[in-house]
């Protein structure tokens, strides 16, 4: 063996294919104006109507909104509003009047909306157990679930459900009525399928929730296992903003237009503290969701900003035109005409 052979034979070189070299055949448009032009036109005709349509449903959903929690608080606990939410003798009911704008077609979705309420802080999200809240046998994982672990003083008793989500659950109470009647509110299948299924036990029953030490929110049914406590399980997705609502419950009956709905609140959770705020909000819905205006008015832009640059182009390629260059001059096209 020579040694141009063993050079060769001991050579790291790959070898050679078409497809490590990116010599495949491929498509490669030369972008002429006309082609470009005709691109920002065709978006901008497919966006803009696309926007407006987004926006003629969003319209069509029947929205109410009434913010509650600086009304509810008695004029008596203005300078002291803690200590109104932490007496258990201080009657919190409030009763608000909601008049209908539009006919509300069933299903009328509740939500209870917070502002200024950050679920997305890191400690609070991590501060639970997703072991804990799917098998009975892992209800001592709560190394994470600091400081609402064990009840007080006692290490041998966890908190089941741990950690700062669950303790923090939303507890205030809506009942709705129209004139004296009361509207039934359906609380079933608010929450997603997959987490009734997956992350929550059928077999995992609260234990020590909100005993001992300071009350955090709402409480739990003991008899019940943590699948079928549907708040629970929507109020443990937390929230990416501060700004949020989360679904309470449904109403399966038609409200007309220009009626009068009482609402009876239970003001019970603390948002006075860190400066929150409290809406319960009435949506109907539609094949775009609840109302949103955000999509409709991103297509717009973008189909009015497309149409811009295609007019700007074609100003341009009408009074400075520019030649093109030969197509034929480019790399491709002449390995090509050399092969």
């Amino acid at each position: 063996m020579d040694a141009s052979t063993r050079t060769r034979s001991n050579s790291n070189k790959p070898k050679y294919s078409r497809f490590t070299q990116q010599e495949l055949p491929a498509w490669k448009p030369i972008l002429t104006p006309k082609w470009v032009i005709t691109s920002f036109v065709i978006i901008a005709i497919l966006f803009t109507p696309t926007g407006l349509l987004c926006l003629w449903a969003s319209e069509h959903v029947v929205e109410i909104i009434d913010r509650y929690d600086d009304d509810c608080l008695p004029d008596s606990y203005s300078t002291n509003p803690d200590l109104y939410i932490q007496s258990r003798s201080t009657n919190k009911t409030c009763v608000r009047t909601l008049k209908v704008p539009r006919k509300m077609t069933a299903p009328i979705f509740i939500y209870y909306q917070l502002d200024n309420f950050y679920q997305n802080h890191r400690r609070y999200v991590k501060s639970r157990s997703d072991k804990q809240l799917r098998d009975p046998d892992e209800a001592d994982e709560t190394e994470d679930c600091k400081p609402q672990d064990h009840l007080s003083g006692n290490d041998d008793e966890p908190i089941v459900p741990c950690g700062l989500v669950a303790w923090s659950l939303f507890n205030d109470t809506y009942k709705f009525f129209k004139g004296n009647k009361a509207i039934d509110i359906d609380k079933k299948n608010i929450a997603w399928e997959s987490d009734k299924k997956y992350k929550f036990g059928s077999n995992v029953y609260p234990k020590n929730f909100q005993k001992g030490g300071l009350i955090g929110g709402g409480e739990l049914d003991d008899t019940k296992p943590l699948s079928e406590q549907e708040d629970l399980i929507v109020w443990m997705k937390t929230a990416a903003l501060p700004s949020f609502r989360k679904l309470y419950g449904k109403i399966n009956t038609n409200l007309e237009a220009n009626e009068t709905i009482t609402v009876v609140i239970q003001n019970n959770y603390n948002t006075y503290e860190f400066g929150g705020e409290k809406k319960v909000a009435l949506s109907t819905a539609n094949w775009i969701g609840g109302k949103n205006d955000f999509l409709g008015i991103s297509f717009l832009a973008t189909g009015g900003v497309c149409f811009f640059v295609a007019v700007s182009f074609i100003l341009l390629y009408v009074l400075k035109p520019r030649p093109l260059g030969d197509p034929t001059h480019l790399s491709w096209n002449r390995n090509q005409a050399a092969q």
